[in-house]
């Protein structure tokens, strides 16, 4: 395993270019992973990253040399704490981050139960609600083409892992999709802050898409008055409205309870 004391080598520079700039992440088609458990869930779902950077502090940490086993030695790099505080927004101690080709599935149709995200901007939002509609057992995340990018360093950690237990779709219009999905059979259910039918008393049918826009403007009017459903999450009085993460953690896990109920008849 090659130990780098020079923050010129091309590998490393390469893992630097990636976490600073978002353009250079989609232009490669790579992006990086901070830490023991989102590298362990990549390598587990995928397999090893194409550079491994460990700083050499924390090599005999049970975690991290069960992970530097399973890289090949020569896509390893150990390098100082100091050099690795220059590449990374985490805390030095987590110690290790891996340089990955970003997963482009294949999607060969919907799935029968869906989300659609539309220009949701903030990418810690974006990476929580990754994490919890891989939780609520969503197959497909399709996200519109002005959402954050999914695989930028701050919605890789909110996401923790989730990433590759869901298949994300990114750069997608959004009201054609929903277009085509009904067309299909599906329907699809448009999550609005105001006056939409109560989500909890709303009859849902399947396959299901659920909506969810951003917290500013919301779903777009195409997607919006495109949609089988408009749904509103039935709140307190005086509270105006939830986080778009939160909202869709209501959502999804309502429809997830829906799905069991049915299931149980």
């Amino acid at each position: 395993m090659p130990r780098i004391t020079s923050p010129q080598n091309l590998r490393f520079n390469e893992a630097v270019r990636l976490v600073e700039s978002s353009r250079e992440r989609r232009k490669s088609g790579r992006c990086v992973l901070e830490g023991e458990h989102l590298i362990g869930v990549y390598v587990d779902r995928i397999g090893p990253p194409e550079t491994l950077i460990v700083v050499e502090d924390v090599l005999a940490k049970p975690g991290v040399a069960a992970l530097v086993e399973r890289v090949a030695p020569g896509d390893v790099l150990i390098v100082s704490t100091r050099m690795f505080a220059s590449i990374t927004a985490m805390p030095p101690d987590i110690g290790i981050l891996g340089v990955v080709q970003t997963p482009t599935p294949a999607v060969r149709g919907p799935a029968r139960f869906c989300l659609l995200v539309e220009d949701i901007q903030d990418p810690g939002n974006v990476g929580t609600i990754l994490r919890t509609a891989a939780a609520a057992g969503i197959a497909q995340v399709w996200l519109s083409k002005r959402s954050a990018f999914a695989w930028s360093p701050k919605a890789l950690r909110a996401a923790q892992g989730a990433h590759f237990l869901t298949t994300i779709v990114e750069g997608v219009d959004l009201a054609g999709w929903s277009a085509a999905f009904r067309a299909g059979g599906g329907h699809v259910a448009a999550l609005v802050a105001h006056r939409g039918d109560d989500l909890y008393a709303t009859k849902l049918e399947w396959p299901l898409a659920l909506a969810i826009g951003n917290e500013g403007n919301g779903l777009s009017a195409a997607l919006s008055a495109g949609a089988d459903y408009r749904v509103t999450i039935p709140m307190a009085a005086g509270s105006e409205s939830l986080n778009a993460a939160a909202a869709a953690a209501v959502a999804l896990f309502e429809c997830v309870r829906r799905q069991r109920a049915d299931s149980s008849k």
